[in-house]
């Protein structure tokens, strides 16, 4: 079986297709692996350099994450018993005080689309929060985001939060959001500023490694 055929539905927002595709593939013997590397994360790769470049928009890319969402829940209990690594784990979420979540939930389809495993706190995070979560969890990544001018001052919380549970040398800190600039990234003592979800995705790739 032609495993671009799945990335090809995915791209293409059919997610009944890639489910059964995907069924298709695993009965056919193929790796899970492959079926997820090849066919899943190679179609929503596309559609990351697609949105970072303004050809597919937002609703496109939501269509997208749920096709791999169904193809990838079939996938996950093969995944775990070929011992299939995550290539990293990273928690996400809005900062305290900003409830706004369509950036963030972008992110977060887009690093699970790399293969990363992302626990997502939701909005309205506090500082004390993320750490936590990092810590107990392991992560390699915090990723803040925030839609307000009001509420950036809290991603220095964070790094500060970080340094105050001693973790600031294991964790890296990725900021994000229509206010937030790479000065202002730097100017808290964050590790990464980024424009858009796919290059976030990437560079938590690249965090992670």
């Amino acid at each position: 079986m032609d495993l671009h055929e799945i990335s090809l539905q995915l791209q293409a927002g059919k997610a009944k297709i890639v489910k059964t595709l995907v069924q298709q593939a695993i009965d056919e013997g193929i790796p899970a692996q492959r079926i997820l590397d090849e066919g899943l994360l190679d179609g929503m790769n596309v559609i990351g350099e697609k949105f970072k470049n303004n050809e597919v928009f937002v609703p496109e890319v939501l269509v997208a994450a749920r096709a791999m969402n169904m193809g990838a829940a079939l996938l996950k209990p093969l995944l775990a018993q070929e011992g299939a690594k995550n290539t990293g784990k990273v928690c996400i979420g809005t900062v305290k005080g900003d409830l706004h979540d369509i950036g963030k939930n972008l992110v977060r389809m887009m690093m699970e689309g790399k293969g990363l495993e992302v626990i997502d706190l939701g909005t309205d995070v506090s500082p004390e929060t993320f750490v936590k979560t990092a810590v107990e969890q392991n992560c390699q990544v915090i990723c803040c985001s925030a839609l307000l001018t009001t509420t950036m001052g809290v991603m220095e919380e964070v790094v500060k939060a970080a340094e105050a549970a001693g973790i600031r040398d294991k964790v890296k800190i990725m900021v994000g959001g229509a206010p937030v600039t790479d000065t202002f990234c730097q100017q808290i003592g964050a590790d990464a500023y980024t424009a858009d979800a796919t290059s976030a995705a990437e560079k938590a790739v690249e965090f992670c490694a």
